[in-house]
């Protein structure tokens, strides 16, 4: 009987490598649409669009698929988190200024916006 057992062992440690391996799919999916925001949003390389979504991940210490998440419902919703919001604002800005990007948001409208996340109104 314990090659029984070991069986169910490895059919249980197999089918919580396909759990694990589907919640990776949607959160690569969701990721791969909170760069796109972000490119759209900071004129910038996909890679920077990662590297924004990383350091917003680190800087608020919320997980990067978290995160990714928030940033694509963010047109939806109209808002972000407090916490997400300034960091992806600074992230976005130091991407800019290190390796180049052009909004392609104008500027008036990125000062409406912000002085309506200032002011507690929606974004």
């Amino acid at each position: 009987m314990p090659h029984h057992e070991e069986l169910v062992e490895k059919i249980e440690e197999l089918q919580e490598e396909i759990a694990q391996l589907r919640q990776a799919l949607v959160s690569h999916a969701v990721v791969d649409q909170a760069i796109g925001v972000v490119l759209a949003l900071g004129g910038l390389r996909p890679d920077q669009g990662w590297e924004v979504l990383k350091t917003v991940s680190q800087r608020t210490n919320t997980k990067l698929r978290d995160v990714a998440q928030h940033v694509v419902r963010w047109p939806e919703l109209r808002s972000l988190p407090p916490e997400i919001r300034p960091a992806l604002r600074i992230a976005l800005a130091e991407a800019r200024a290190a390796h180049g990007g052009r909004s392609l948001i104008r500027q008036e409208q990125r000062c409406k916006a912000y002085g309506r996340a200032r002011s507690g109104k929606s974004e």
